[in-house]
């Protein structure tokens, strides 16, 4: 029975975190979706290609080689890109690609790919709404607006945390607005805020859905 646990949510969420870990403990596929629309952002920032060139995003789209190793690196065309596209630049650049409707287009169809031969576990802005809309198991993982800048300063200690402030900010704002796939609670997703919560809290209310999903013997796709 393949299983598709799809965690949504903005920013510093923890979602990254929770999403990876869940993999692991239920021998799961992680399938980071935000380090694929960075990998595209990154490599569109080294060909200087102009980010409201939607043809040419695309093609970079279809085209891309993107691993998602065990390890947690990430290849673009065989070539290790997992610190770059963590970069502020990259972050900021990754936004706006993903707004292009031919771009996720393009994506979603490399996703969903990898979630017909496995148990998967997928974490972005629209899992749940649009990638996977009839996925059983979807999370919207939030936290408070502080608890998410505290911790991007943990991972990117050499940035500010007024500018990173700043920057997740307008993320969010461009995220939540944007005519394609806007971040949004799918209807049917569980609400769940991560503020003040470990990383293992998490997972264990994430678990606790699941187990009771599939001990029902529903089958979630």
């Amino acid at each position: 029975m393949r299983v598709v646990i799809a965690i949504d949510g903005p920013a510093g969420a923890g979602k990254s975190t929770i999403a990876r870990s869940l993999a692991a403990r239920l021998g799961y596929t992680y399938i980071d979706s935000g380090a694929m629309y960075r990998a595209i952002a990154l490599w569109a920032l080294r060909l200087e290609v102009d980010l409201q060139d939607a043809i040419k995003l695309e093609q970079l789209a279809r085209s891309a080689k993107i691993s998602l190793l065990m390890d947690r690196s990430v290849q673009l065309n065989g070539e290790d890109v997992t610190s770059e596209i963590r970069t502020p630049e990259v972050t900021a650049a990754a936004s706006k690609v993903a707004a292009v409707k031919s771009v996720r287009s393009a994506l979603v169809e490399k996703q969903r790919e990898i979630a017909e031969t496995a148990s998967v576990v997928m974490e972005g802005r629209d899992i749940g709404t649009v990638v996977f809309p009839q996925a059983r198991v979807k999370i919207f993982l939030d936290a408070d607006p502080q608890e998410r800048v505290r911790r991007r300063s943990v991972e990117l200690p050499e940035v500010a945390a007024a500018q990173l402030a700043a920057q997740m900010s307008e993320r969010d704002t461009r995220d939540r607005e944007r005519a394609e796939s806007p971040l949004v609670q799918a209807p049917d997703a569980v609400y769940l805020d991560s503020t003040g919560l470990a990383p293992l809290e998490v997972e264990e209310k994430i678990l606790q859905l699941v187990r009771a999903r599939v001990s029902n013997g529903k089958e979630l796709h």
